[in-house]
């Protein structure tokens, strides 16, 4: 398991403002052998250009897709950090288990 920071979109009712920040920060700890597909949040990007992700992230700050296998259907969430520095997460959580193994 490896803990990552998932970018949460508001829903309409706890964010009545345009102006105000849409998006929340959480932490979710992610099984990496669940991981179908990695990908760059090129909306994600934009939208912390345009102010409405959380304060006090930096404007050079990358977000990266993740496309869980959850049975017969999928899961997209959104996580902070370019998917290189994902990728490298998950790689290193996998080594260690099959070190163990």
């Amino acid at each position: 398991m490896i803990k990552l920071v998932e970018v949460r979109r508001n829903n309409r009712y706890t964010n009545n403002k345009a102006n105000e920040e849409q998006y929340t920060l959480h932490e979710v700890y992610i099984n990496p052998s669940h991981v179908v597909a990695i990908r760059e949040d090129e909306r994600a990007l934009q939208h912390l250009r345009e102010g409405l992700m959380p304060s006090g992230l930096d404007a050079r700050q990358g977000f990266t897709k993740l496309h869980l296998q959850r049975g017969q259907n999928g899961l997209d969430i959104t996580v902070i950090g370019d998917p290189g520095v994902i990728e490298t997460k998950m790689m290193t959580s996998m080594q260690r288990v099959l070190l163990k193994g």
